[in-house]
């Protein structure tokens, strides 16, 4: 069930990649941000009751929270037009946390590969700080690049791996995720240094994303 939430959190990460490009509106991205945070908090809570209190349950429950009230978060931010630094610093501690989840991942679950992966995410919610919270103006081309690079890598694939039965996980395929992932964070910053003409204009002070 949670493999099906992490589908569409990809969903939504490519499109706020875009919202910080200034290729979509904030207002209009903020529909599909409720939307994936009601679900990501709907699928922990049913996994909750399901599980009985099993700790491996719990555990990956409690992950999913954070991206639903990140999420939820985002669209009432944008809808309301509220200042983004209440959002910026809880992504701190989102990313605070994502990193306690990749240890967590690989020692307890044995998945160097999600490990990897939570690292990445840790990556993502740390820029989210800077540009929101920290108000770093000049982080934002880069941030909106990582957003929309990795958001399908980190999300989107590895749930269809999940769902389909052919998720592996070794320390041999981690590196491999981890060589592949840091490549597009090169490449996004190698595209934030490229001048882009855009109809769209990035807020001055960005809403999120």
């Amino acid at each position: 069930m949670n493999n099906v939430g992490l589908l569409y959190v990809g969903a939504v990460l490519f499109v706020n990649g875009l919202m910080l490009l200034g290729r979509i509106p904030a207002r209009s991205a903020a529909v599909l941000n409720l939307f994936v945070g009601a679900l990501q908090c709907i699928v922990p809570t049913v996994m909750l009751i399901q599980g009985g209190g099993d700790t491996a349950t719990t555990l990956a429950a409690s992950g999913l929270y954070l991206f639903g009230f990140t999420y939820l978060y985002v669209g009432i931010v944008n809808l309301a037009g509220l200042e983004p630094e209440g959002l910026g610093w809880f992504s701190l501690f989102v990313a605070m946390a994502a990193v306690v989840y990749s240890v967590l991942s690989f020692t307890v679950s044995a998945d160097p590969v999600f490990g990897v992966i939570w690292l990445s995410w840790a990556v993502l919610w740390l820029l989210f700080f800077l540009v929101l919270g920290l108000g770093r103006q000049e982080l934002t081309a880069f941030t909106g690049w990582a957003v929309t690079l990795l958001s399908l890598p980190t999300c989107a694939v590895p749930a269809f791996l999940a769902m389909t039965g052919n998720h592996r996980t070794s320390a041999a395929i981690a590196v491999a995720w981890a060589v592949g992932l840091s490549l597009l964070l090169v490449v996004a910053k190698l595209m934030s240094a490229t001048p882009r003409r855009s109809r769209a204009q990035v807020p001055t002070r960005p809403i999120y994303s």
